[in-house]
């Protein structure tokens, strides 16, 4: 089998391919080349070394015959521009989200019209598909039959590929499986560019001794997801069989991943509790009307029954969270910031 990771020297890129490194197949099949593409360059370079892996550097919509020079069976698209800055240059997320998006299709569908093998493809859409406006208020829980109304280019242009490769999987072209990921948190490094980036900061800036700002109300909540949860998520979408049985992939619907509802409040206080109330003190409220209005257009509150039916289950708590973060990233957090021990009860 030959997988390619788009976006793989991202955060979440590189996680995955750090996990299909280790396991070395993916539904129960072995991996036999793994292919990171990405524009930039890749960090890792244990996994750059791997014998598994082969790395392809470049504009992603102009390096996808090199991606193809051979038969690929499974793509994990996870190359995109984020929120904030689409909405800052409408031309970079034209580029990097539809026409790169196009291109993988595109090279995916030649193969296939060759007698190659009709590629699986995962796609990390979001859940700023979603959207709310006076004339269609979103309901008070969304699933993936609530009609996708996006307020933001990253949405929208994100919502476009969605139907586009719904549209090939029902052509035969490809085996298209959409997965909208919740607000992933919490990031490693440094802040990116995404409007939801701030739910990451909240957590990871104090830890790492640095004050950071809450650029919207307290009390809004969000949909989120470990990293952990993510990638297992997202390797779980992709080895699952179609089909009506337990377990199995059924029908053309996007997959909204498992979301933790909390309110900024709750990741506050979460943070409080982990390392007190000095490093909590760190954070100060700066409100964004920019950021607010996008992160608050997107549903918090998910039926989550087709997850569900698949195994995929949300984080328990934002505290288990957190501390997840710690134990995986004890570097970026100050030897004064290291959490409490926890009370036996």
């Amino acid at each position: 089998m030959r997988v390619v990771v788009t976006g793989a020297s991202g955060f979440l890129g590189g996680m995955l391919a750090e996990r299909l490194v280790w396991t070395r197949e993916l539904g129960g099949a072995p991996i036999d080349r793994l292919v990171l593409a990405d524009q930039v360059t890749q960090s890792n370079s244990a996994l750059v070394a791997d014998s598994l892996v082969e790395v392809v550097r470049g504009d992603l919509a102009a390096c996808c015959q090199e991606l193809f020079d051979q038969p690929v069976d499974v793509v994990f698209h996870l190359a995109a521009a984020v929120s904030a800055a689409c909405e800052a240059d409408f031309e970079l997320g034209l580029h990097a989200n539809v026409d790169a998006t196009r291109a993988v299709l595109d090279a995916a569908r030649a193969q296939a019209a060759a007698g190659g093998p009709v590629v699986r493809l995962v796609f990390a859409s979001s859940i700023a598909v979603y959207g709310s406006s006076p004339d269609l208020p979103l309901p008070a829980v969304v699933s993936e039959t609530t009609l996708p109304l996006p307020q933001s280019s990253y949405g929208t242009q994100k919502l476009m590929c969605e139907h586009l490769i719904t549209d090939m999987t029902r052509r035969g072209l490809l085996d298209g499986r959409v997965a909208r990921l919740m607000t992933v948190a919490v990031r490693p490094g440094a802040p990116n560019a995404a409007a939801s980036g701030f739910i990451s900061a909240l957590i990871r800036e104090p830890l790492a001794a640095r004050p950071t700002v809450c650029p919207v109300d307290p009390a809004l909540r969000v949909a989120v997801a470990s990293p952990r949860r993510t990638i297992q998520a997202l390797t779980h979408v992709a080895g699952a069989e179609r089909g009506t049985g337990p377990g199995q992939l059924a029908g053309v619907l996007p997959v909204n991943l498992p979301a933790l509802t909390v309110s900024v409040a709750e990741i506050l206080a979460a943070l409080r509790e982990v390392a007190g109330g000095d490093v909590a003190d760190l954070v100060s409220l700066a409100p964004d009307p920019a950021i607010e209005a996008i992160v608050g257009s997107w549903p918090a509150v998910f039926d989550s029954r087709r997850a569900a039916a698949l195994g995929l289950r949300p984080d328990p708590t934002f505290l288990s969270v957190v501390r997840e973060y710690v134990a995986d990233h004890r570097d970026a957090v100050t030897t004064a910031m290291r959490p409490r021990p926890r009370h036996r009860t």
